[in-house]
């Protein structure tokens, strides 16, 4: 049995007055990457320069404007990272490059070195905060712990009085989540204070899950206690930094985002620490599918994912939010059915508003025009084999032959598993289009007498055949093409066939179009019924073929 006794609840905020629960996120927050500093730390193989600086355009190209790029005065490598990002002029003058230190001077001297030529920086400075770590690692008082910060901040305002290039401060009171909000609000005004802060100086002030302690919504009451009682709120730049420890990072940003956050600090794909940090694709994604600007040139996350993995070295799970190769896949057949159903009811209606069942965006919005929405396996149903039929050969198949054919692809995956949309299709022109024995059509002429007052029928065909690889031919009159032929076959062969429907659609445009027919015949003898298909540039030659591939599949001969 778990030793459930050994853990004690973590406090929780007491805060009715809390406002953010009847709010919605109307605009994309500032969005920080901090994936070359806290994603590359957790790293089995962490990246060296080369990927770093890869990495980096990445970031650029996808739109961040803040991008942290590491700890240089704690590594060699992060020093010598951030100098060739300067000496190769890889840094756009409108990208805020920030630099994480402790408020420790040797660290900020050296922090100031390695930032030499850099027009825009976010000089990121933090301690921790919280009831434990004050205890257990500082062994400190609250007093002690606000001296740290102010140090900090001092140092970094003195050395900022030389630097040529603009420079924001930011300040982390780290394991927030874990620190009382009256001693965060202290130690963050002390800063505040310290610095000199004004609307048109501000400070970020960014407030981490440095560990998730809680549910998502105990986070949102301490980030709106915050921003409500923050002094001279004009001159702070509300940030946060969340991590996944309980896996509700994700909820946990939106939720503070409500609460007034301005600013979100995570990596692409959630890479971090433990269980990582928060995923600011998912995120921005998830905006982008409530008709919000995300801010973000993420409309190819296949280029993203593909850079990543060979970046970072590790797999993005197959069920990962957005990224992962089957979050747009469906096998069950009834979601299958609701997505068919959903988009061509779109297209039917001509609508400009996305509205299909089990996929919140149109996964070619994000660059997934070539990954299968549908996939079947033995759980599949009638409408996801019609959907593949449809979306990937033009075969817009009967609804009511959508369970006859259905019953082949199953059979199918039942013995191997998943069935890929090339194998439904050989299974289709083995089934339908290539049924051709034993009866075979062969050629059709077909004379229209519509202006002969004197005969009962109006058209008079000459058909060619083959039976088990012998010729013949007959001749029949009747009210339409097909008529004519089923009047033959039943004078030829003594076949006594019924056309319980029809129908016919093209299959591609231009000069070399096919036209596909759709003939659901019943066999008058002993009731049976099936489908048959012919494809043909002649809609009249491709109905044949139809009638002729039901007789087959009837083995009527």
């Amino acid at each position: 049995m778990l030793n459930y006794k050994r853990y004690q609840k973590n406090p929780v905020l007491s805060y009715p007055e809390r406002e953010w629960p009847n709010k919605e996120i109307e605009k994309a927050p500032i969005w920080c990457s901090v994936d070359l500093r806290d994603g590359n730390q957790a790293l089995i193989d962490p990246m060296i320069v080369e990927e770093k600086i890869e990495f980096f355009e990445l970031l650029v190209k996808l739109g961040f404007k803040e991008i942290e790029i590491g700890f240089p005065a704690a590594s060699q490598i992060e020093y010598d990272f951030l100098r060739q990002l300067v000496d190769r002029k890889l840094i756009p003058d409108d990208v805020f490059v920030q630099v994480l230190t402790q408020c420790r001077e040797e660290q900020i001297e050296r922090t100031f070195e390695s930032i030499e030529g850099i027009k825009n920086v976010i000089m990121h400075i933090y301690n921790s905060t919280s009831v434990l770590q004050r205890d257990v690692v500082f062994r400190m008082d609250k007093p002690g712990i606000i001296g740290i910060a102010e140090k900090g901040t001092r140092l970094v305002r003195e050395r900022e009085k030389h630097f040529p290039g603009k420079m924001i401060l930011e300040y982390s009171p780290e394991s927030f989540t874990g620190t009382e909000v009256e001693f965060a609000l202290e130690i963050c005004t002390a800063v505040q204070r310290e610095w000199g802060a004004t609307k048109d100086r501000p400070v970020i002030m960014n407030l981490p899950a440095t560990v998730e302690m809680n549910t998502p919504n105990v986070y949102a009451d301490q980030i709106e206690w915050m921003n409500r009682h923050f002094e001279n709120r004009e001159s702070i730049i509300l940030s946060v930094h969340p991590h996944n420890d309980r896996g509700t990072g994700i909820a946990a940003t939106e939720l503070a985002l409500l609460a007034g956050a301005e600013r979100v600090e995570g990596t692409l794909l959630g890479n971090g620490e433990r269980t990582g940090n928060i995923d600011i694709l998912n995120v921005a994604y998830n905006m982008f599918s409530q008709g919000i600007d995300p801010g973000l040139a993420i409309d190819d996350v296949n280029e993203i994912t593909e850079a990543y993995e060979r970046l970072i070295k590790m797999p993005i799970d197959d069920r990962h939010p957005y990224a992962g190769k089957l979050v747009f896949t469906a096998f069950s057949g009834s979601h299958q059915d609701a997505i068919n159903k959903g988009v061509k009811a779109m297209k039917e209606r001509h609508s400009t508003i996305w509205q299909v069942p089990y996929l919140p965006i149109d996964p070619s919005d994000i660059g997934r025009r070539y990954e299968p929405i549908v996939r079947i396996n033995s759980q599949s149903g009638k409408g996801g084999v019609a959907f593949i039929m449809d979306t990937y050969f033009g075969f817009k198949l009967p609804k009511g032959m959508h369970k006859e054919f259905a019953r082949v692809i199953q059979d199918i995956s039942e013995k191997q598993g998943e069935v890929s949309p090339d194998q439904i299709m050989a299974a289709f022109k083995e089934s339908y289009i290539d049924k051709k024995e034993p009866l075979h059509f062969r050629k059709l002429r077909v004379d229209d007498r519509s202006d002969n007052d004197d005969t009962e029928f109006d058209t008079h065909v000459e058909l060619t055949y083959t039976l088990n690889g012998k010729y013949g031919s007959f001749e029949a009159v009747g009210n339409g093409p097909i008529d004519a032929v089923i009047r033959g076959l039943r004078e030829t062969f003594d076949i006594h066939v019924k056309v319980l429907d029809y129908e016919e659609h093209a299959l591609q445009g231009g000069a070399n179009a096919q036209a596909a027919a759709y003939i659901h015949l019943l066999f008058a003898d002993d009731g049976r019924v099936t489908y048959g298909v012919g494809v043909s540039s002649n809609i009249t030659r491709a109905s044949v073929r139809a009638m002729f591939s039901a007789i087959n599949r009837l083995e009527l001969l």
